[in-house]
């Protein structure tokens, strides 16, 4: 942890006049300029680590915005790559992202059957190891370009979950990662028959309780429970039942404590954070597919400090607020309560899924700092006071 501050780069997507020069593209330019590419060297392998979507789920960074990014890497005499986990890479073509398209190769994360891996020690909550993927941890540099959008078990996914998740292989993510969280699940069996576990099961509207009658095992899954505490309501006679913030802030450090050991395999100064806020759905894109948009566009931000990016994106969509025409119904518990202290990813996922706890504990890991200095390129502001450059139109084929 540290006193100083990090620079975050923020381009707006509002326009101060109408023209090229004063849009979200420039913008996107400006902010890789002022990161400073240069400190990647010829030959260098660089891993833009993307999440892909998947299926029908488009609402994932435009490829034009990936193609200038890349770009950019290819005059430093590097070789970008993107990558992800191998579904997605596979059926990319479905959304656009090609080799051609975007400019470079996408490459599985792990390989092409999500075994290449490197076993990476982390000693935590009882579990030695995770496997991280092996494309990735070979790479001489990093790109973490992600998309904002809410999360169902942390309230909000960017930069960390891009890597925490996303960089590690199909069996680290379900079968490590995830149930970190369920540690800290209170359920008293004991007091429990197995009718009153069914009964529990019934009483969520979320379908977030699952009851397995064999083995007599309850477990609340933490990305469909809003803390709605329907369920104890249904417990109050027996109190065999317990929701609480540890289960929901222990996956959040779990994210935190992943995330760590994919940066520690890249030098400091080789390390870059990019987030689009753009298309702000409630759910991640691994869902795969097009989700109500619930929160306004607010632009793209960059910074060599992933804790500063996530604390400032988080802080840029509280800003903005919720477009509360557009939560969808599914949503049935929402908190629009204006004297609520809550995040708008709180207001939809519930008050225990606080989106900053991953920042919070990426800075105790040394990870970066939650204090940041936000410097805006091309401001509507700024923008408002130039004279547009001239600028044809496209009437015709021009091919110019």
């Amino acid at each position: 942890m540290t006193t100083e501050t990090s620079k975050v780069y923020f381009g707006s997507i509002q326009h101060g006049k109408i023209g090229e020069f004063a849009s979200l593209g420039p913008k996107v330019d400006k902010i890789v300029e002022l990161l400073d590419f240069t400190s990647i060297k010829a030959g260098d392998k660089v891993a833009i680590k993307m999440h892909l979507g998947y299926n029908s789920g488009y609402q994932t960074i435009p490829v034009y915005f990936v193609r200038q990014i890349v770009k950019a890497v290819h005059k430093t005499g590097g070789y970008p790559f993107i990558t992800d986990n191998p579904t997605s890479v596979y059926n990319a073509v479905d959304r656009g992202y090609t080799q051609e398209t975007c400019g470079c190769p996408l490459i599985p994360v792990a390989g092409v059957k999500d075994k290449y891996t490197y076993e990476t020690k982390v000693n935590f909550r009882g579990v030695e190891n995770f496997d991280m993927g092996g494309v990735l941890h070979d790479a001489d540099a990093l790109i973490d370009l992600s998309h904002a959008k809410g999360h169902g078990a942390s309230g909000y996914g960017g930069a960390i979950k891009n890597l925490a998740l996303g960089g590690y292989s199909r069996p680290t993510r379900w079968a490590k990662i995830h149930p970190i969280a369920y540690q800290a699940q209170r359920w008293d069996s004991k007091k429990c028959t197995p009718e009153h576990a069914k009964e529990l099961a019934k009483s969520c509207g979320y379908n977030a309780i699952q009851y397995d009658e064999k083995k007599h095992k309850l477990i609340i899954d933490i990305h469909e429970c809003t803390q709605c505490m329907e369920c104890l309501e249904t417990d109050r006679d027996v109190g065999c039942l317990e929701i609480n913030q540890e289960s929901f802030t222990l996956f959040q450090e779990t994210l935190a404590v992943a995330a760590k050991q994919v940066l520690e395999r890249f030098d400091k100064d080789k390390r870059f954070f990019i987030n689009f806020m753009l298309q702000i759905t409630p759910y991640c894109d691994c869902l795969g597919m097009a989700q109500p948009v619930v929160v306004p566009e607010v632009g793209v931000v960059g910074s060599r400090d992933i804790v500063a990016i996530e604390t400032a994106t988080l802080d840029l969509i509280a800003k903005a607020g919720l477009i509360e025409k557009s939560i969808p119904p599914y949503f049935k518990h929402v908190n629009l309560d204006p004297s609520a202290d809550l995040h708008p990813f709180q207001r939809i996922h519930g008050p225990m899924k606080n989106p900053y706890l991953a920042t919070e504990f990426a800075e105790k890991l040394g990870m970066g700092n939650r204090k940041y200095d936000l410097v805006e390129v091309l401001s509507p502001e700024e923008t408002m006071k130039i004279e547009p450059p001239k600028t044809k139109i496209e009437r015709q084929p021009t091919f110019f």
